[in-house]
């Protein structure tokens, strides 16, 4: 008779998702790199530690260095059979300090990380004042000279619809098409620290920290509010201001169909609260 460890070991062929949150200091990013200091890299690590194979992850959005992330989805297949504690309390042994799994499920083979998703969220948080950031450097984007969030909010709705963001788009990003559709995108203030919270089917690479680059440039008076459609029309990376610092950006948050039956953001998460601190 097999014993207890075979038969745990059968290959069973089984999809697992994931919700994942990670400080992005400590990595290159979300994809997995030659020297392995990807995201991806040290949660495969973990998994197949638990899992006794190599194990593949899929996200539902890839981020770039320095780029955090408070729920990030993944799907793995996996040919063992392991408690859903495991995928949980087990990975988190082994993965750093700065990367945590927060849940686990079991969904059909039909699931698919990126291509099940209907949007995306990602925040940007900034510090506007003087004095550059002590305490939260790695977690907030900052700009010295006042910025007028309410002139800025205004400008971003030009680029609410389905738009081709050719110009907001990194030189390097490999997507098939520039065509998104942004849901919703405000601006709004807290003390010293403005958030612009962005809503979409999906996002182009450096979508946003080139949104919000020139967003700023509306927000100090540089260039006037309608400048934000011309350069949209005009589709040229080039007319656009540069790329702000990935340290504020945050993968905020995926949505699904609820016939997969995910859990769903919290209401009031860690980083709105401590972030709001540093106003």
């Amino acid at each position: 008779m097999a014993s207890d460890e075979t038969l745990a070991d059968k290959k069973l062929s089984m999809r697992l998702v994931l919700g994942l949150e990670y400080d992005g200091t400590a990595y290159c990013g979300w994809q997995t790199q030659s020297n392995r200091c990807g995201v991806q890299d040290a949660l495969e690590r973990a998994l197949g530690q638990i899992a006794r194979h190599d194990v593949s992850t899929v996200c539902a959005g890839r981020t770039d260095a320095g780029v955090h992330a408070v729920r990030q989805v993944v799907h793995f297949d996996a040919d063992v059979s392991r408690p859903i504690s495991a995928w949980t309390r087990g990975v988190n042994a082994s993965l750093s300090g700065s990367a945590s799994v927060l849940w686990a499920r079991e969904v059909g083979n039909q699931f698919h990380a990126r291509f099940s998703a209907t949007a995306r969220r990602y925040k940007y948080f900034l510090l506007n004042r003087r004095q550059r950031p002590g305490l939260f450097g790695n977690h907030v984007g900052w700009f010295h000279a006042h910025l007028d969030e309410k002139i800025m909010c205004a400008a971003a709705q030009t680029l609410v619809g389905e738009h081709d963001f050719s110009t907001f788009r990194a030189a390097e990003c490999q997507a098939k098409t520039p065509v998104r559709l942004i849901r919703e995108l405000s601006v709004k203030r807290r003390g010293d620290l403005i958030c612009f919270d962005f809503t979409a089917n999906a996002f182009l690479q450096h979508m946003v920290r080139n949104i919000v680059g020139s967003l700023i440039y509306v927000g100090c008076g540089r260039q006037p509010s309608g400048w934000i459609q011309e350069i949209l029309e005009a589709r040229q990376r080039r007319l656009a201001a540069p790329t702000i610092a990935a340290n504020g950006l945050y993968f905020w948050s995926v949505e699904y169909p609820q016939h997969w039956g995910l859990p769903s953001t919290p209401p009031n998460s860690i980083p709105d609260a401590v972030l709001s601190t540093s106003s």
